[in-house]
C-alpha cells in the first residue's frame, strides 16, 4: 500500500476580526474540522497552518476560504452549523446528492446557487446536499415526498416553501396536517377544543411559521384561514385547490388515510409529504401509508421521493452519532 505523504498548507486571513469569527469560540470551529478530517490546524494569529492527509487539508482549506469570503461579502454571523454544513457539501458530490435508488427517483443536480427558498424575512439556504436536492424538487414538482430521520429539516423546509409560495401569490392558502396518532394517544381523550388538542402535535409547524412570518402575522393568517392547521381526518371529502398542503409525520398514516390525502389534490396545488419510515407509531398490524406510498408511487411520473440520512441531521453534532448508533442496534446498519 502506497504511503500517504502528509501535506502542510498555510492559509492567511487578512482581517483579524473575521479570522476570529472563523475560528469560533475557543477555536471550536477549527477543532471540529480537525476531528472530522483527521488533520492538525495550528492557529498563528491571522495565519493557519494545516497539516495532515492531503485530502483533509484540501477540504479544510477550501471550507475556511469559503467561509471567510462569505463574511467578507456581508454574512452577518457564522456558527458551528455553518461549518458543519460546509463540510457536508465538501464531502459529498453535489451531483449525486439525491441518487436514483429505485424506480422513478431521478437524479436532481442541486445547483448550490439555486438551493434556497426566498422569504420576506430572508432566504432559507440548504445546509446539506440532500436539502439542496429537496429544495430544487420543491421548485420542480407538485408532489414531493421527503423521507428521513428527525432533524434533517424535512418539515422546516416544507413550511418555508409553503410560506414562500403564499408570499409570492402563487397559492391562496397554506394547509398543514398530521395524523392524530402520536405515541398511542388519541385526541378525543385530551381536554380542550380542537386547536388546543392538535396544537401540541403541531408545534414544529408553529415554530417554523413563527420563524418565517412572526407570531403576530401567523395568528392573523390563521384567523383569515390563509393558514389552516388540522388533523388529517379533516381533509376527508375536500378538494384542496390553490394551496400548498403539507402532510407531516406521514409514517403514521394508514394505507386508507394516505390514499385519501393524496386524492384531495386540486388544481394549482402543491403537496409535500414528510415522514420517517423508521419511526412508526401505528399499531403493530397496521401498514404505514408512507411506506406503501413509496412502494406504489415510486414509478409514477411527476412524483419524486427525496431521501435524507443521518448525515443530513442539522441539530447538535452528537444527534447524528446517536441516531446512527441506535440504527446499528435496531436495524442492523
Amino acid at each position: 500500500m502506497a504511503k500517504i505523504t502528509p501535506l502542510t498548507e498555510i492559509l492567511e486571513l487578512p482581517d483579524n476580526r473575521l479570522a476570529s469569527v472563523i475560528y469560533g469560540q475557543h477555536n471550536d470551529n477549527l477543532n471540529y474540522l480537525e476531528d472530522e478530517l483527521g488533520i492538525v490546524i495550528a492557529d498563528r494569529g491571522n495565519k493557519l497552518v494545516l497539516s495532515g492527509n492531503p485530502q483533509g487539508v484540501g477540504i479544510a482549506k477550501g471550507i475556511l476560504e469559503s467561509l471567510y469570503t462569505s463574511l467578507e461579502n456581508g454574512k452577518k454571523n457564522l456558527d458551528m452549523q455553518d461549518v458543519m454544513a460546509a463540510l457536508r457539501f465538501a464531502r459529498k458530490d453535489l451531483y449525486k446528492a439525491a441518487p436514483a435508488r429505485e424506480g422513478n427517483m431521478p437524479d436532481i443536480k442541486p445547483d448550490e446557487a439555486k438551493s434556497k427558498i426566498k422569504l420576506a424575512k430572508g432566504d432559507l439556504i440548504a445546509r446539506t446536499p440532500n436539502q439542496s436536492a429537496y429544495i430544487n424538487a420543491l421548485d420542480k414538482y407538485d408532489m414531493i415526498f421527503g423521507l428521513g430521520p428527525a432533524g434533517t429539516g424535512k418539515t422546516y423546509i416544507a413550511v418555508a416553501k409553503a410560506v414562500s409560495l403564499y408570499e409570492a401569490g402563487e397559492v391562496e392558502r397554506m394547509i398543514f396536517c398530521r395524523p392524530a396518532v402520536e405515541a398511542g394517544e388519541k385526541l378525543g381523550f385530551l381536554p380542550g377544543d380542537m386547536r388546543e388538542k392538535i396544537d401540541p402535535y403541531l408545534s414544529p409547524i408553529y415554530d417554523a411559521l413563527y420563524d418565517f412570518l412572526g407570531r403576530e402575522k401567523t395568528e392573523k393568517l390563521l384567523i383569515k384561514n390563509a393558514i389552516e392547521i388540522a388533523p388529517l381526518a379533516f381533509m376527508r371529502g375536500r378538494t384542496l385547490s390553490n394551496a400548498c398542503v403539507v402532510l407531516d409525520e406521514a409514517q403514521n398514516t394508514t394505507s386508507a388515510q394516505m390514499k385519501m390525502f393524496l386524492s384531495r389534490m386540486g388544481d394549482g396545488s402543491k403537496m409535500i409529504i414528510t415522514g420517517d419510515p423508521h419511526q412508526i407509531d401505528l399499531l403493530e398490524k397496521q401498514i404505514s401509508g408512507l411506506k406503501e406510498a413509496f412502494a406504489i408511487l415510486k414509478d409514477v411520473d411527476d412524483i419524486i421521493f427525496i431521501e435524507f440520512d443521518h448525515d443530513d441531521v442539522v441539530r447538535h453534532k452528537l444527534v447524528s452519532k446517536i441516531l446512527k448508533a441506535y440504527d446499528r442496534v435496531n436495524h442492523g446498519y
